[in-house]
């Protein structure tokens, strides 16, 4: 195989291509030292291609922007030589034109403007860079294009109105679809007002009928406090599982939008809880655990949304089974808020495991149609107006593992007691399977066997 120096059309510009003999160019590593040299790389930039962008703090006067694809198996890259090495400031930093299986990777974010992946860019990787934009206002990062991979960032430190991460969608009311967001730390968001300043919405109210196909997955959330919910749904048919959220004010909210699977995530010492609306969810295998945190099944304003409008719609038909949830206060679930609204019609709570704060209802139903209870374990407080058959108070004997998660031991009355199947319920909070009948709340007793652990900076950001 011939070796040549490709000479770079600038100075600067260092790129050294092994080209076999057929004509076709060999992905590249060209390294620059300029905005203008970073520029002009990703204008002529070929699949497979990575741009490096020499350690450093760059300032921009306009957007870098992305105009070249690669493919599903040669991306373009554009990245900071070292992860953490090249700081972005000034006006702009990136921006995609219909670029596809484009990377950003490992930038320290510093600049004005916000970064958006339009709908003309699809399969557009970000990964392992810190954003903390000068602009605190505002939207930091907005995905619009399908097929989208947010992983391994920091967002942090933000103190004014405007989401770390916004999930939206093409023309009046899709939805981008199948956004992955994973191993990223969300940390400080401390905007005072009462809304707007969510870590990750996904979706708006208007786009809540479109189904995305998210999935939101091993996150780190912590002070999450510039609104009341940290991940706010409102799109259809997403994902939101494994996160962990901690010391938070902020909730897992299903705010709009149907059919959404909250699974196994781990919410600690926050004020935050599980908050729901609209139709058939799944809310399976969660701990919620210390602090005020509470599972809200919320009252609607109207039966069903189908206009896509800012009310509130009543939930329908959502199993919440097999959580555990901790709380130092009473009514640790809330059924429906307030007595002149829709409550919730044909919800099913099953199996879960409620320890209120020592006395006082721990369970509360304001309004609800149709509802079925069963198999549900009440510690350290009441039944409240559940149907006592739907419960029984007993002591759950859990304790505190290596981690500090509250599990079963093994002569608990929740082992082996479950009642009813729940096909949908194949795993507990540790991903092991579950077999036989089932334990009741988030952990199946197993004895042995890899216990989950709450995630930590060090699993989570550029540097895991």
């Amino acid at each position: 195989m011939a070796r040549r120096l490709v000479a770079a059309a600038l100075v600067g510009i260092v790129a050294v291509a092994v080209l076999p003999s057929a004509a076709a160019a060999a992905p590249r590593v060209v390294t620059v030292s300029s905005i203008a040299q970073l520029q002009a790389a990703a204008d002529a930039a070929q699949p497979g291609d990575r741009i490096e962008l020499v350690d450093g703090t760059y300032t921009t006067s306009g957007a870098i922007t992305l105009r070249r694809s690669g493919t599903s198996s040669a991306p373009v890259t554009i990245a900071a030589q070292h992860v953490g090495g090249a700081e972005i400031r000034g006006t702009n930093g990136f921006s995609l034109a219909d670029a596809d299986y484009v990377v950003v990777e490992g930038f320290r974010l510093r600049h004005s403007g916000g970064v958006s992946v339009p709908a003309g860019s699809h399969h557009v990787r970000l990964t392992r860079n810190v954003v903390q934009l000068a602009s605190s206002s505002g939207n930091w990062v907005t995905v619009t294009g399908n097929d989208v991979e947010v992983d391994h960032n920091t967002f942090q430190n933000k103190s004014t109105e405007g989401v770390f991460l916004q999930i939206s969608g093409p023309g009046e009311d899709a939805m981008a679809q199948r956004t992955r967001v994973h191993h990223n730390y969300f940390h400080d968001h401390t905007f005072s007002g009462s809304n707007g300043g969510e870590s990750i919405r996904l979706g708006y109210s208007y786009r809540q009928l479109s189904s995305a196909y998210a999935v939101i997955e091993y996150n780190l959330f912590e002070r999450a406090d510039g609104d009341s919910e940290a991940i706010s749904v409102k799109s259809s048919d997403n994902t939101v599982r494994y996160n962990t959220i901690r010391d938070s004010r902020g909730s897992i909210v299903l705010r709009h939008g149907n059919r959404n699977l909250v699974e196994g995530n781990l919410m600690l010492g926050n004020t935050a809880g599980i908050r729901f609306y609209d139709n058939d969810h799944v809310i399976i295998n969660n701990l919620v655990q210390g602090g005020t945190g509470q599972v809200i099944a919320g009252s609607g304003d109207v039966a069903d949304d189908t206009t896509g409008s800012t009310s509130h719609a009543r939930p329908d038909r959502v199993l919440v089974a097999f959580n555990t949830v901790i709380s130092n206060r009473t009514n640790v679930l809330q059924v429906g808020q307030g007595t002149d609204r829709l409550g919730p019609n044909q919800c099913t709570f099953a199996d879960n495991i409620f320890v209120g704060a020592g006395s006082g209802a721990v369970l509360d139903i304001d309004e609800a149609t149709g509802t079925t209870w069963q198999g549900n374990i009440v510690w350290a407080g009441t039944g409240g107006n559940v149907p006592s058959a739907g419960y029984r108070v007993v002591n759950p004997a859990l304790t505190t593992d290596a981690g500090g998660l509250r599990r079963l031991t093994s002569g608990s009355p929740a082992v082996d007691a479950a009642v009813g199947s729940y096909a949908k319920v194949t795993r507990d909070v540790d991903l092991q399977n579950r077999s036989g009948t089932k334990d009741v709340g988030a952990d199946e007793y197993a004895g042995t066997g890899t216990q989950r652990r709450p995630l930590t900076s060090a699993d989570v950001g550029p540097n895991a």
